[in-house]
């Protein structure tokens, strides 16, 4: 096991901003353009199932190929968010935060548990 932290958010954004900026990127990132490209590149997620079950999918994702052409599609989505975010000007992690903390009330454990059923079905 690696000694090493991963990067947080922040110095992850600010590499990827860093990268942006010195290749003068900015101008091509407009938040409708960063958005259309994060939907691109989730869709480049959903590809990586198409055609499989769900079974067939776990078991292709357990091959180390596989699980590397997922973590760098995923990697994609994520760039894309840092960079939404910072074109819009909020704080992707508390956004995040803020999300976890409003399903929380709205699918409380004695109601939501083993279920599937949305928050406005519960």
């Amino acid at each position: 096991m690696s000694d090493i932290s991963p990067p947080s958010i922040a110095s992850l954004t600010a590499r990827l901003i860093a990268f942006r900026d010195a290749r003068d990127w900015r101008q091509f990132h407009s938040l409708k353009n960063l958005i259309v490209s994060l939907n691109l590149e989730a869709a480049e997620v959903l590809e990586l199932t198409q055609w499989k079950s769900e079974d067939q999918f776990e078991a292709d994702v357990a091959t180390p190929e596989a699980k590397a052409r997922l973590a760098e599609e995923c990697a994609d989505v994520l760039l894309y968010l840092l960079l939404v975010s910072e074109r819009a000007g909020f704080d992707l992690t508390k956004a995040a935060a803020d999300k976890i903390a409003a399903n929380e009330l709205k699918y409380p454990v004695e109601k939501a548990r083993g279920t599937a059923k949305k928050y406005t079905e519960l």
